[in-house]
């Protein structure tokens, strides 16, 4: 859980300072990053601990199997499985074609192409990410003191 809270901060302090100032794409993408590596130590953390509830019979190697079977441990939860949605897409973002606009500018914004969809990652988006964040890791708090 320690891991997991310091990666927090360290996103929250890119979102909330760092992007604040600088106001460039370079920042986005390292926040995503970041929450992608948060969330990674989260899934690991919960798979661990499932297995050690046996609610589970083995930890998967491939991160395509952890996604899946954490899909199914919290198939009632529907923030949980949207932030695993997010986390999808913030795996691939290095590779994802990406347009930087409006950068050094109040409404910096880099758009992703995802899956033929288009999706504009700005300030609002990051909160409304952060939000979401925010609830995940309360359930998986949650999860791993059970």
């Amino acid at each position: 859980m320690e891991e997991i809270i310091q990666e927090k901060i360290s996103a929250d302090h890119l979102l909330y300072v760092s992007l604040k100032y600088t106001k460039t794409c370079d920042v986005i993408l390292n926040l995503i990053l970041r929450w992608r590596k948060m969330i990674e130590t989260s899934i690991d953390e919960i798979l661990k601990h499932a297995k050690k509830k046996k609610k589970i019979s083995s930890i998967p190697g491939n991160p395509a199997k952890k996604i899946e079977e954490i899909r199914k441990l919290f198939k009632k939860d529907k923030n949980f499985i949207e932030v695993i949605d997010m986390y999808e897409m913030f795996r691939k973002i290095e590779e994802l074609r990406k347009e930087r606009i409006g950068e050094f500018r109040k409404n910096v914004t880099l758009k992703v192409i995802y899956r033929g969809e288009e999706i504009n990652i700005n300030l609002e988006q990051l909160k409304i990410y952060a939000e979401k964040l925010e609830k995940f890791i309360s359930a998986t708090k949650h999860f791993l003191l059970n």
